[in-house]
């Protein structure tokens, strides 16, 4: 397939800050994808480098190496940008920018040949799947760390799962577990110092860390659904890791001291069973300790240690996790997104396709969990547009 032409569009994420869409034209066609951003991001994802970066590049001689090319595959495209990008994250190109390209020259294929996104990426890379069963949804219901202003370190607090009724009932039920946590959290602490994160998730000061889990645990209870539903925690322990230690709740930890921490915490909250980045991304011997303790009995998640990196996720797999997130965004190009996603499926390890902190309306990233088949997609709450979009889509394929 030839690429008629190229352009950036500057748009907002759901914070309300910049990042870009990338339109490409094909003849009377065009397909466009809006690019996510993070706040919370490891040392080694791809670089998002912004609108005028992007047309500055286009117009310095990517856009017409582009459009000289006949590109049969995506895996034809994505080996040109990253010989023409040369870094190992993308900082000459920009990892925005490229995924863009990658994600709307799929959209061109696929509609060439009367196909939805999920459907041609996985006759491309995941043709042996034949399973198509929902993958359980994680939910971000309180917000802390770098996501929200208040005093939590933990970042994410979520509820996990997907109800037997399916991915619509699911969304439905998860809009009500938020309202009632909602009116939980108000009862408790007064509505007038709660606020809301950056994944929509509530915000405010707790007695400890541990807390939010106790109320999620109550909120869940009451509705019923304790059987249904789990707990999972995001630590994002980069973000409270300073000079060897984890600055937690006041005190320095070690991490050994960190990982008594979450075990005090798998001891008191019987319905947690997940925990992304429990240690900072360089921190492997924390890793390897709790992995070693828990590795057979609760999900133990990499993101900032992993990045959506091959080579990194085949290191780590069944060593230091036995789950990793899976975001487009942190490695550059839709080939390599689904090169790690079969890395980690032949280690045997689950697979969470995740959202970013500032999304946009576009779902591409369900399309990648679709095609896949993933075990887990984390999509925040349904209450705001940006988020509903990716609920929207799931439900649309499994209904």
């Amino acid at each position: 397939m030839r690429i008629g032409g190229i352009t950036v569009n500057e748009i907002l994420d759901s914070r309300g800050e910049k990042t870009i869409e990338v339109v490409i034209e094909n003849g009377k066609q065009s397909y466009s994808t809006g690019l996510p951003s993070g706040k919370s991001k490891g040392k080694r994802e791809a670089t998002s480098l912004g609108a005028e970066h992007a047309k500055k590049v286009l117009e310095g001689g990517l856009k017409k190496e582009l459009t000289l090319r006949d590109f049969g595959t995506i895996s034809d495209l994505d080996k040109f940008l990253i010989e023409y990008d040369g870094t190992e994250n993308k900082s000459k190109i920009g990892g925005d920018l490229s995924l863009g390209i990658s994600v709307s020259l799929a959209r061109a294929l696929a509609g060439e040949n009367g196909m939805e996104l999920w459907e041609i990426l996985r006759e491309e890379f995941f043709g042996d799947v034949l399973r198509d069963d929902p993958p359980r949804v994680f939910s971000n219901m309180i917000n802390g760390g770098a996501h929200a202003d208040n005093n939590l370190d933990i970042q994410e607090y979520q509820i996990v799962g997907t109800l037997s009724g399916g991915v619509g009932q699911t969304a439905d039920e998860l809009v009500n577990l938020y309202k009632e946590l909602g009116e939980l959290l108000a009862k408790n602490y007064g509505s007038k110092n709660i606020s809301l994160g950056d994944e929509e998730g509530y915000s405010l000061n707790f007695a400890s860390n541990l807390e939010p889990l106790k109320i999620l645990e109550e909120v869940l209870s009451k509705s019923g659904h304790k059987k249904e539903f789990t707990l999972g925690i995001d630590a994002a322990a980069s973000s409270f890791y300073n000079s060897g230690l984890y600055e937690f709740e006041g005190k320095k930890l070690s991490a050994e001291d960190l990982g008594k921490t979450y075990e005090k915490y798998f001891k008191e909250c019987n319905l947690l069973e997940s925990v992304e980045d429990p240690f900072a991304e360089g921190d492997e011997n924390g890793f390897k300790g709790i992995y070693k303790a828990y590795g057979k009995k609760k999900l133990l998640i990499g993101d900032d240690l992993t990045t959506t990196d091959v080579n990194r996720i085949e290191k780590f797999a069944k060593k230091l996790i036995n789950g990793v997130i899976i975001k487009p965004n942190q490695i550059g190009t839709v080939t390599e997104t689904c090169e790690a996603m079969t890395a980690a499926r032949s280690t045997g390890i689950e697979r969470i396709v995740s959202h970013r902190s500032g999304e946009v309306l576009d779902p591409f990233v369900i399309h990648f969990a679709k095609a896949a088949h993933a075990e887990g997609v984390k999509i925040g709450v349904p209450v705001k547009k940006e988020r509903v979009s990716k609920f929207d889509e799931l439900t649309k394929f499994y209904s």
